[in-house]
Formats: C-alpha cells, sequence, structure tokens
C-alpha cells in the first residue's frame, strides 16, 4: 500500500522534470507536497484509501449530463442557479445525474470563458451557497479554463504592473517572426501590444483580444491551477472539465497545439486528482480531428473521458442526406476506451457544431454541402483562419433541432430531431444533452444581432421561469412534447445495465438507410438492439438479424414504447422513428 502511494508522487516528480526541467524537480515536488497536504492528503503516511484507479466506480447507466449556463432560466423571486436547480428537480429528476455548470465566475466576455476572478461567483447568479446545494442534488461538472484568463482579470492588471509572480503569467511572443504553422481557431490576430512597467509587449490571443493566453512554463501558473483544480473539488464539483487544453503550451516553430508538455500537464492533474479525490472524472475539451481527440486518453494514464467531437456533424449530415454511411464507418472504427475511461457523446452545447472533426471522415463536397444546409436553415458559420491567410469554415451555429429541420414537413422535422438524440443516447459512453436541445428551443436570431452579440448565441437563448413554463405545459405545443419523450428515453436508459458506459457496443450491418448497434451490459444478463430510421419511408427491421442479435425468434419488447410486446418478424420502423428492442 506505502509502496503504490510512493509510486504515485514519484510519477507526479518526473512530470514536473518533464515540463520544467529536471534541476527544479525537489523543490517542485516539496511545492506540490505541500498543496496536496493542504486538502487533507499526506502522499507517504496520510489519508489517501484508494491506491489503484480500478477500485472506484465513477459512472454507470444512470448517469447523463445536462450542459446549462447558469442563467438559462430566471425568476425575480430567487437566484438564477436556485431557479436552475428547481427546474432541474421539477422536470428532469430522473432523467439526468450531472449538470455541467458552464463557467459561474466574473467575466468579461465570451459568454463566461473570459475569466477574472476564478475564485468568486459571478453575484448576479448566486454564490458559492447556490453551486454547493446544486452539487449535492446533481453530480457537478465545473470548467477549469487553462488557456487564458481576462484582460480585465488581477493577474492581468499585476502583470502590467510587473507585480511578481504574475509578471510572468501571460505568453509573450514577437509578431515579427513567422507564426503561420499555429493553429487558429479564430481569424483574429494572434497577438496584441501591451505597455507594462517593463516596457512595450505583446501578448498571446488563441481565441479574442479579451481572452490573453497564460504562460504554462511558469510553474506559478501551473500550481495556481492545481489549486483552482482541489478548490473546485472541494466545491463539490465530481467532473473538471479541461477547456480549450489542447492550446495549452506554446513552443517556438510549432504548430501549438497538442505538444507534449500539454498531455503532460493532463496526465499531472490526473495523478494528483487520483491522491487527493479519485473518484473525480477529468474531460478534455478538444474540438479538432478524431485522431487528435482520442490521443488525451494517453496510455490510460490521462483523461478519464474525452468528447465524441465527430458525433455532432455526422449524424446532423447522415439524416440530412438520408443516410448513414459514414457514420456507421466511424462508429465501427472506434476502438474500446482505455480501462477507466470512457467517451461523452453529445449534439449539441454552448458552443457549435464543430466540422473539423469530419476531416478524413467524410468528402470535402459534402463539408461544404452540409455548410449549406445549415445556411439555408437561418444557421451561422464561424470560420478559422489557416497559414496562407484563408478562411475555413469551424463551427456551424445553429440549434440541432433547427439544424434537422424539413421546411415541408413539421412533423418530420420533430422525429428527426428525437431520432438524433436517442442515437446519441445508444451510443457506448455518456449521454451529454443541452438545456436547448431537452426545451426544443429553436435559432434565438435576436441572440447574435444584439451590441454584445456573437453567432453562438443563435443557440444561447435565456429564458424566464413563467414564459418556459408555459411552454412546457402546453400539450399542443412541440416543445412539451420533445421534453416528455425526452425524459422518457433517459429514464428508460437509466434503469437498463446494456446502457452502462462499458457495457459493449456492436454496430451492424443494416445498409445505409438503417443504423443499428447493440449493447450488451458486462455481466450478459441484458441485450439492447438499437434501430434508427434514417429516411422518410418505412423499413422493416431483418428478422432473421434481430433474432440472432437478441437469441430469440419469439416475442420482445420496445423499452421505447413502455416494453410494448412486439414480434420479432414484426418490426417496423416509420419516418425517422427509432426503437430499443429487448428480449427480456
Amino acid at each position: 500500500m506505502k509502496l503504490i502511494r510512493r509510486r504515485t508522487f514519484n510519477r507526479m516528480k518526473l512530470r514536473l522534470g518533464r515540463l520544467y526541467g529536471h534541476d527544479r524537480t525537489e523543490q517542485l515536488a516539496d511545492r506540490l507536497y505541500m498543496l496536496i497536504g493542504r486538502y487533507g492528503v499526506v502522499p507517504e503516511s496520510g489519508a489517501y484509501t484508494g491506491e489503484e484507479e480500478g477500485e472506484h466506480q465513477r459512472w454507470d447507466e444512470k448517469d447523463a449530463v445536462l450542459i446549462t449556463y447558469g442563467d438559462m432560466v430566471s425568476r425575480p423571486d430567487c437566484p438564477p442557479l436556485k431557479a436552475l436547480k428547481e427546474f432541474c428537480d421539477r422536470r428532469l429528476r430522473g432523467a439526468i445525474s450531472v449538470v455541467h455548470l458552464l463557467p459561474f465566475f466574473p467575466s468579461s466576455s465570451d459568454a463566461g470563458f473570459s475569466i477574472i476572478d476564478y475564485r468568486a461567483v459571478d453575484p448576479a447568479l448566486g454564490s458559492w451557497d447556490e453551486i454547493e446545494s446544486l452539487g449535492r442534488g446533481y453530480g457537478l461538472m465545473v470548467d477549469l479554463v487553462l488557456n487564458h484568463c481576462s484582460r480585465k482579470s488581477p493577474w492581468f492588471r499585476d502583470y502590467v504592473n510587473g507585480i511578481a509572480p504574475h509578471d510572468s503569467y501571460f505568453q509573450e511572443g514577437d509578431p515579427e517572426e513567422d507564426h503561420r504553422e499555429v493553429f487558429r481557431p479564430r481569424p483574429w490576430k494572434l497577438f496584441s501590444d501591451v505597455e507594462t512597467a517593463r516596457g512595450l509587449r505583446h501578448v498571446w490571443n488563441t481565441f479574442s483580444e479579451d481572452q490573453v493566453d497564460l504562460n504554462w512554463k511558469s510553474p506559478d501558473v501551473l500550481f495556481d491551477f492545481l489549486d483552482l483544480l482541489l478548490t473546485y473539488v472541494s466545491r463539490g464539483a465530481r467532473l473538471i472539465r479541461l477547456d480549450a487544453v489542447a492550446f495549452l503550451w506554446k513552443e517556438p516553430g510549432t504548430n501549438c497545439i497538442h505538444l507534449p508538455q500539454t498531455h503532460e500537464v493532463v496526465k499531472l492533474m490526473r495523478d494528483v486528482l487520483l491522491t487527493v479525490a479519485p473518484q473525480t472524472i477529468l474531460l478534455t475539451e478538444t474540438n479538432v480531428p478524431h485522431e487528435e481527440n482520442i490521443s488525451y486518453f494517453g496510455e490510460g494514464d490521462e483523461a478519464h473521458m474525452i468528447y465524441q467531437f465527430a458525433l455532432p456533424p455526422l449524424l446532423l449530415h447522415g439524416l440530412l442526406r438520408n443516410d448513414s454511411t459514414h457514420l456507421q464507418k466511424w462508429a465501427r472504427s472506434l476502438d474500446d476506451p482505455p480501462r477507466e475511461a470512457t467517451y461523452l457523446n453529445f449534439t449539441a452545447s454552448h458552443d457549435g457544431i464543430g466540422v473539423r472533426a469530419l476531416e478524413d471522415l467524410v468528402p470535402a463536397q459534402e463539408v461544404s454541402w452540409l455548410v449549406e444546409q445549415v445556411k439555408a436553415r437561418d444557421g451561422l458559420v464561424s470560420v478559422r483562419s489557416l497559414p496562407d491567410g484563408s478562411e475555413k469554415p469551424y463551427e456551424l451555429n445553429i440549434t440541432y433541432r433547427d439544424a434537422l429541420r424539413d421546411p415541408e414537413n413539421d412533423d418530420h422535422s420533430l422525429r428527426r430531431f428525437m431520432c438524433s438524440q436517442c442515437l446519441m443516447m445508444s451510443l457506448r459512453g455518456i449521454p451529454a444533452v443541452y438545456f436547448q436541445s431537452v426545451v426544443g428551443a429553436s435559432n434565438w436570431t435576436d441572440g447574435p444581432e444584439r451590441e454584445e452579440g456573437e453567432d453562438r448565441d443563435i443557440n444561447r437563448q435565456r429564458w424566464q421561469w413563467q414564459d418556459l413554463e408555459e411552454k412546457l405545459d402546453d400539450p399542443e405545443g412541440s416543445e412539451a412534447w420533445i421534453l416528455n419523450i425526452y425524459t422518457s428515453m433517459l429514464r428508460a436508459r437509466a434503469e437498463c445495465p446494456a446502457f452502462h458506459p462499458d457495457a459493449t457496443q456492436q454496430v451492424l450491418e443494416t445498409g445505409s438507410e438503417l443504423f443499428g448497434l447493440v449493447r450488451r451490459s458486462l455481466c450478459g444478463a441484458y441485450t439492447v438492439a438499437c434501430f434508427f430510421n434514417f429516411t422518410a419511408g418505412e423499413i422493416v427491421i431483418d428478422p432473421t438479424l434481430l433474432a440472432d442479435v437478441l437469441g430469440t425468434s419469439d416475442r420482445c419488447w420496445d423499452m421505447l414504447c413502455a416494453l410494448t410486446p412486439i414480434e420479432v418478424d414484426a418490426c417496423r420502423l416509420g419516418p425517422y422513428e427509432c426503437a430499443w428492442i429487448a428480449s427480456r
């Protein structure tokens, strides 16, 4: 037992040496020792009880994540965070287990991601009391925004005034050097000029001029963020989302994305969590092509969970094309995650639908077609800069419901949308559902047009409690229908061990019009065959295939229809219909 504790701490020391030089290892290890000790753990002799990660059950089939801002729903008689919890209690209890509360800190731009103070709650939302109350009712996911902070932050103010240690906290560069190979997720200038106590400096801006990149070559930055990591855990966070982590470390002459030092930082954070809070889940946010994305699993020693960034655009493309070929090919290619790791499956979030993940998965002309389909549905398109100075689509800004809209058939629009959500919930991993999708929101066209608006705001509508309740209580409204179906599917999923994130997955050979997969529980006692019609016509499920999958040629049950009994040789799906068929 003592040996394994020492091994973990020694591994952390090696990581510190790789990041900052082996001549500084002992000094930094002592500092890490003291930091960990502040949270009640002494690596060599103390309170740490879990020695192997496999001892900790981090997730099961009951887990589903709600992605939301703290002020997504407001009521005049209480702070928005309290109103959000009451909404979840009233509408989503038993359907979701985790709330991903997007940055709730004081911020100056980018819908909360330009943080001024990492240790404070924006008073317009509430206080730490409301955060901790939400965390007691649900698992809490908190963002650790690593790459940058606000130009209005105390850290940046001290940097400008030359006050240590913050005088070394920000990434500087020379605009005259060749930075064409640096990966640019935005079309803005890479540097901005700052007059400091030491003269003119040029600071790095990966995302915007208001978001100044941090200098991770300073160990002080690392230790501040390790302390923030543990602070959020002590406040009740069950999951930590590493925002924009791929851009964290910069080196001249590289593209400054996915550098080895970045992976080393993620591994170090996992080791720290293993030592202090071993049930905490580390999630990386890397909106990049699939092979780059899954690199953050490492060798099973890095992120516990990664987003399936290829899923939203592939699923959207397939349903609009009435052809699941590309989605099937990708799903079959997925390797099993490492032990103690899984995927986070989603279709929509506070960001847009990233199209970079489609590289090498669909032809370029199909990506262009998809972009035009989104524009035709009143969506917007964000671009990124290429080394030659040109621009390329990076993200589709639209609600997922409107992205799947059929201009000629409202019923098909709704069924196509719910088919997409059901398929996402069926895949191996944990489903994450966006607030706007759950309530069936359409494009908020006023959002981007506001003075402070941006393209992504089209999918970030805020709701007044009374207005939203009226929509969701209207039996004739589509929003009520969507919420009812949505929560029914999530609750049915939560009761079936075949949907455990670690349960096996087999993608079936079904032809392009039908997408089929099989989930089998870890114990082998539960099997669910999931089928999704990608067309506006009726499809008959091959009874031989179904009997072979379920191990019976007799009666089976559809979990999505309250376990309605059906005959194996009479399974049909209407337009964009889906089914979870079980043999018991």
